[in-house]
């Protein structure tokens, strides 16, 4: 009977949840204004070529605040504000080198800093290099074999696995500095994650644990990957010289930036769509995150052109601080609790700007399957699923508060191409892509003002 129940709740829920005729007019009056008298494009433009990489604690991330302030208000949000929070302030300084020698004969790799790393001595560091394959294959080596050398991560993101394989390879950018400092090496270079074999090292965050020497640990691209792995296995055991100059700073003021339309009948029901604003500095932080910010911007725009007014609230939000510390998104959740706000849906995009072919869930399984009778009014945007599994690391914390979480999943398998490297620039982006997400944001953040949750 309680099966029977709820199976009932659910579909009486689904009926209520049905569209209205005027649902379908008023995503098209949205999709019109999103693909042709849009903004997320040229506001990605200036974001990236007038400011450019905004990592945490830098003069370009106090830019990139004031600049998506001005363009949320531009935008028409009723109410653009600041959210002060303390971020990390790491700072990789000059150009970092790596030259393997072999034989004697010197040849320079394509490498940098992995973020939050210590930088080596003044003079650099000169060892012999040690490649291991895996956690396991390291942990096989005699200490002996390991200490006072840098250990070369050789794993590549695995080609079999569709999705998952930067979760699977990323572990080596994140705690392989560790597991090297255990064995006594007193340095690290790990393969760039990514599928992509070229020219192009890319950066993230390393870890260290307060009871294990901090060692400096770099990345290097795929393509030197390549050789350097040949260069082990056929010749004389090489060398390699490693200098760099990164160092941690205190932590610094930033800020999330919120743009808010204010709900014209449950204003207290709080929708959040957002993306997160700062960036690595190699690039510009084009995809990363620089289109899920502007499309969050371009929710707000949509609406107000289309002349649309929510029923709920809805927020755009930059976060600051994803990419090394979460602070935004911690501070976000801790004023959404600490001031007692209803916060009922949100949705983040921090996947790249390459269109949208679903959108991912998280919530209650009522919550789930009204969402889900939407599917019909979002698929000729190009959303079409609406699969299990949502959610992104400055909305997560959201979940505390009981919050359904979701995530735009754009199409395509390039992203880790771009994902932390010098090619992160706004050319990586395409327009129609790029606003065809925004219009996928939009359209699930009316249909929650409309109908709730």
């Amino acid at each position: 009977m309680k099966k029977i129940c709820f199976a009932l709740g659910v579909f009486f829920s689904a009926l209520q949840a049905t569209a209205s005729p005027g649902d379908s007019a008023h995503l098209r009056r949205m999709a019109n204004t999103i693909l042709q008298k849009g903004t997320a494009y040229e506001n990605l433009r200036y974001l990236c070529k007038n400011i450019g990489p905004r990592l945490s604690g830098s003069a370009n991330a106090q830019k990139a605040v004031e600049a998506t302030a001005r363009m949320l208000k531009a935008a028409g949000a009723d109410t653009v504000y600041l959210q002060p929070c303390m971020v990390p302030h790491w700072v990789r300084g000059a150009k970092e080198k790596a030259i393997v020698y072999v034989a004697g004969k010197p040849t320079a790799l394509k490498v940098c800093a992995l973020g939050m790393s210590v930088g080596t001595p003044t003079g650099g560091i000169t060892a012999q290099v040690v490649e291991a394959t895996s956690f396991e294959a390291l942990e096989n080596m005699p200490d002996a074999a390991v200490a006072g050398k840098v250990v070369f991560f050789n794993y590549p993101m695995r080609p079999e696995l569709v999705s998952g394989g930067y979760g699977d390879a990323v572990r080596y950018r994140a705690n392989g500095a560790v597991a090297a400092a255990k064995k006594g090496a007193v340095g690290v270079v790990v393969r760039s994650v990514t599928h992509a074999l070229d020219y192009n090292p890319h950066t993230g965050t390393t870890r260290y644990d307060s009871a294990v020497r901090k060692i400096p640990a770099f990345a290097c691209s795929t393509l030197d990957a390549e050789w350097l792995s040949k260069a082990l296995k056929t010749g004389p055991a090489p060398r390699i010289f490693l200098q760099s100059s990164c160092q941690m700073l205190p932590d610094a003021p930033s800020f999330n930036v919120v743009g808010e339309l204010r709900g014209s009948q449950w204003p207290l029901e709080i929708i959040t769509t957002g993306g997160h604003l700062d960036s690595w500095d190699l690039g510009e932080g084009a995809h990363d995150d620089g289109t899920g910010v502007m499309q969050a911007v371009e929710v707000i725009h949509a609406m107000v052109a289309s002349g649309l007014r929510p029923k709920r609230t809805i927020r755009a939000v930059m976060f600051m601080n994803e990419e090394n510390g979460l602070a935004g998104g911690n501070k976000y959740a801790e004023l959404a609790q600490t001031q007692g706000e209803n916060h009922i849906f949100a949705i983040e995009s921090d996947a790249g700007g390459s269109g949208v072919v679903s959108l991912g869930l998280t919530g209650q399984p009522q919550q789930v399957a009204k969402v889900r009778t939407w599917l019909p009014l979002l698929k000729p945007y190009g959303v079409l699923d609406l699969p299990d599994g949502g959610g992104g690391a400055d909305i997560n914390p959201l979940r505390k508060l009981g919050t359904f979480t979701a995530s735009l999943i754009p199409g395509g398998q390039r992203y880790f191409d771009h994902h932390h490297a010098p090619n992160d620039v706004f050319e990586a982006v395409n327009r129609r892509e790029l606003e065809l997400g925004a219009m996928g944001m939009a359209a699930i953040c009316w249909l929650v003002s409309e109908y709730g949750l």
